[in-house]
């Protein structure tokens, strides 16, 4: 075993994965082993960096397959700026619709109204949240 490779435990537990996610992605073309030793696959420690953007990459909603297009092999990764640039902007739309839902949700737990249709306050976030959703 090469000294800079590291078993696929290690590279699990790092990237807080199971090995099976790992073997998935290996499926998939997303990342690549440097080899086996004995029955355990390894991998170079820049599989940590790629494993870092697939979280990234999820995490912004990006599927699998999105993922893969963005890494068409396993040393290159092609970051198209206006497509995160358009993510970042319906992260952004979710945030606001998030932050007023949240206002709606707090305004009926303390709304000081018997019978919340008959608050004003409460009549207008409702009106406001049925505004038609992006997506």
């Amino acid at each position: 075993m090469n000294a800079k490779t590291l078993d696929i435990r290690d590279v699990a537990d790092t990237a807080g994965l199971p090995p099976s996610t790992l073997r998935y992605y290996e499926k998939l073309g997303l990342i690549r082993s440097s080899g086996k030793h004995g029955l355990r696959r390894q991998y170079d420690p820049d599989v940590l960096e790629r494993l870092s953007f697939i979280a990234l990459a999820q995490a912004a909603q990006f599927s699998l397959k999105d993922v893969s297009a963005m890494m068409p092999t396993p040393s290159v990764i092609k970051i198209n700026r206006d497509t995160f640039v358009q993510k970042a902007d319906e992260v952004e739309s979710q945030i606001q619709e998030l932050t007023e839902l949240v206002s709606l949700l707090r305004h009926i737990a303390d709304c000081p109204h018997e019978n919340q249709f008959d608050c004003p306050t409460f009549r207008s976030l409702l009106r406001s949240s049925r505004r038609p959703r992006r997506g």
